[in-house]
């Protein structure tokens, strides 16, 4: 069921922080008061939460959480768990900042880690319309095991695509509102933002971010058990990036007939 609460709508944030969620309750309420420590002294921001399924407290710990920190926040539910990237989807749909920024609700990521992705995009955007700043964990706080995966699927991923980054398995990303809305939705996607974002044409940015060490529960979502469809994928993003055709606008006029009209008259 959707509920909307008879309240003024608040101004527009400039941050849409977008985190999907699956059974992460002890992790959600810290994760909101350190993005609200983090740009509450920056710029106008919102939490957008898709509870992707949960089966515990991850949704009412949010709503709390926002309550009370005087936060904007949106809680999307899931009926069922579709995945992490139509989850990201759902909330970049319900999202109303300028800029879209995903980060993994483990509490993995270090939201102090925004403002400086900000202030890329802020750097990037007089001279691109399109872009990602996109994290790169240079000291990750992860087994051997997982970090041996994550090589294996980034070096895989650069051969195929050459997206620019050197780990798109950071959930910390920067992207426009109006660059995410002309990427293409499949599942899985979210592996793929620079990639896309480099086939219409977008710049790439890489900002080193902290790493840490997930606080409660298991991560719902592993490399190795990804990387047979994630070449599936490959395949496919790659398929779309050698169709690309990016025309380049050489004049543009709009033709006033109604002015002419009304001279004749």
């Amino acid at each position: 069921m959707t509920t909307t609460a008879a309240y003024p709508e608040p101004v527009a944030p400039l941050i849409s922080v977008l985190i999907p969620a699956k059974n992460e309750a002890g992790n959600i309420g810290t994760l909101v008061g350190e993005v609200a420590a983090a740009l509450s002294p920056v710029c106008r921001f919102e939490v957008v939460l898709v509870d992707d399924g949960s089966t515990d407290g991850t949704a009412a710990e949010f709503v709390q959480a926002c309550k009370d920190l005087g936060a904007q926040g949106q809680l999307v539910q899931h009926q069922a768990s579709v995945g992490q990237s139509t989850a990201v989807a759902t909330a970049a749909r319900h999202a109303r900042g300028k800029y879209l920024v995903t980060i993994d609700g483990d509490g993995q990521n270090d939201p102090a880690d925004i403002p400086e992705l900000l202030r890329a995009a802020q750097e990037i955007a007089p001279s691109a319309e399109h872009f990602c700043i996109a994290g790169y964990r240079k000291n990750r706080q992860d087994t051997e095991w997982k970090k041996f995966q994550s090589r294996v699927a980034n070096g895989v991923r650069q051969r195929i695509l050459n997206d620019q980054v050197p780990d798109t398995g950071c959930g910390l990303k920067l992207i426009p509102k109006q660059t995410w809305e002309v990427l293409p939705y499949f599942d899985h996607m979210h592996r793929f933002i620079p990639a896309l974002v480099c086939r219409i044409g977008g710049t790439i940015r890489v900002v080193p971010v902290n790493h840490r060490a997930r606080g409660v529960g298991v991560s719902k979502y592993t490399a190795w058990n990804r990387v047979w469809v994630g070449l599936v994928d490959m395949a496919g993003v790659a398929w779309l990036a050698r169709r690309a055709k990016r025309p380049v606008i050489v004049g543009h006029q709009r033709v006033a007939f109604a002015d002419h009209h009304e001279k004749s008259a």
